[in-house]
């Protein structure tokens, strides 16, 4: 069975340990795995996951005693439970996806070039972003950054066992979902890259560079294979970039750039559509696997959210700083307001609430531990935030370079 109460708090407390609060802000760093590949653990007695399904597309090593490993795969019956959820994907996810004929487009925001007026346009962006303080820059950067990977992200739900597209053009909902979410988030990098560059307040060689080696590094959200765990995921991450994303516009408008704070706004408004959709997903699974359902969600808050832009590398910034990149840019975010281990916990909050967590019954002995744990992290992560934000103002005022404002240094 699952850890006691007192082993799941410990298991948190170690996880959290791991986890790089910077100046305040959680961004769960993933621990790279250890030796080579071995067997799963077994687990007596476990009637929810299946560790053996590990073996079958893993897009990670499992390795012995590896605390990840146990959640991999999914047991015959919760396979099932998924594959029965085709029809509430047709109905209720593609609903949430909008006409590309009328959605909008990213050239909707943008200079034309082909009016008489364009560089007239391209000076008034210009003009408009010369306020942009840098250290709204990076976070702007950053954002542009995460939002430019999508290829990772849809290379992680195609992980997924019973939702993913197994030959890259089914005719499944569950595929169609991915294809068509994947093609409206592919406007905002798009959008947002453009603009930046308009701007010319960002240095783009090193920002292509940080773009070519997130993606080619890839990401581990620890979602082991499992849709379980890969939708209370993306539930908890596409609420977190319509924060970031909120503020960012915020910070825009109160800089002078409406422009750039309706980009911001829209993008944040996709971010919550999408949002609403995961988070039904989970409600679906609870009505029909309320034990898995808490279980996974109890998992994927012991190992802590992984930012999807974790492995960011510009290749010169840890030569020269011996930091990561994403750590110092997690540090600006938090900083400037952006994220912050605050959204963090209030994230939490929500999905507690929408999940109706604390009003679940008749849940097995394992799911009621997990219960109870859940109802407990927001109040624990806002204490550490708090003990974070205490100790980071006893700290001298620390300043870092970013290459992607062409070196300018920014309070971290």
């Amino acid at each position: 069975g699952l850890p006691t109460t007192r082993a799941l708090h410990r298991v948190a407390a170690e996880s959290m340990a791991s986890t790089c609060i910077a100046a305040g802000g959680v961004f769960a760093v993933a621990r790279p795995n250890q030796g080579k590949a071995a067997k799963a653990p077994k687990r007596a007695g476990s009637k929810l996951w299946m560790p053996k399904s590990a073996a079958v597309d893993s897009p990670r090593i499992i390795v012995e005693g590896d605390k990840e490993s146990k959640m991999a795969g999914l047991t015959q019956l919760r396979k099932e439970v998924i594959m029965d959820m085709e029809d509430f994907a047709e109905n209720e996810l593609m609903g949430l996806l909008k006409d590309p004929n009328k959605n909008w487009q990213p050239q909707d925001f943008l200079p034309d070039p082909e009016s008489p007026d364009f560089l007239d346009e391209v000076a008034a962006v210009q003009k408009r972003g010369a306020s942009l303080p840098d250290d709204h820059l990076v976070v702007l950067v950053g954002d542009m950054i995460t939002e430019e990977a999508l290829p990772t992200y849809m290379n992680m739900l195609n992980t997924l066992e019973g939702t993913k597209d197994k030959t890259g053009a089914d005719g499944t909902a569950w595929a169609r979902w991915t294809r068509k979410w994947t093609a409206e988030e592919n406007r905002h990098g798009d959008l947002m890259n453009k603009y930046m560059w308009m701007t010319g307040k960002v240095s783009m060689k090193p920002i292509e560079t940080t773009i070519q080696n997130l993606i080619g590094s890839g990401m581990n959200p620890k979602t082991e294979n499992n849709p379980y765990l890969g939708f209370v995921y993306t539930s908890f991450q596409e609420r977190a970039t319509k924060i970031s994303h909120g503020n960012t516009a915020r910070f825009a408008i109160e800089h002078g750039d409406e422009v750039l704070g309706k980009i911001c706004g829209t993008i944040a408004a996709d971010e919550g559509r999408h949002e609403i959709a995961y988070q039904r997903i989970i409600e679906e699974v609870m009505k029909r696997d309320k034990d898995g359902a808490v279980l996974a969600f109890a998992d994927m808050m012991k190992k802590q959210i992984v930012m999807p832009a974790h492995l960011m590398d510009d290749g010169e910034h840890k030569a020269r700083t011996g930091r990561d990149l994403f750590a110092d840019f997690a540090s600006v975010a938090d900083r400037t307001g952006t994220y912050t281990a605050y959204d963090y916990a209030s994230i939490m909050d929500h999905l507690i609430k929408r999940w109706k967590i604390a009003d679940l019954d008749g849940l097995s002995g394992e799911a009621a531990e997990a219960q109870e744990y859940l109802m407990k992290q927001p109040a624990r992560i806002r204490r550490l935030a708090d003990f974070a934000a205490a100790k980071a103002k006893k700290k001298e005022a620390q300043e870092e370079a970013f290459s992607w404002i062409f070196g300018r240094k920014v309070s971290i």
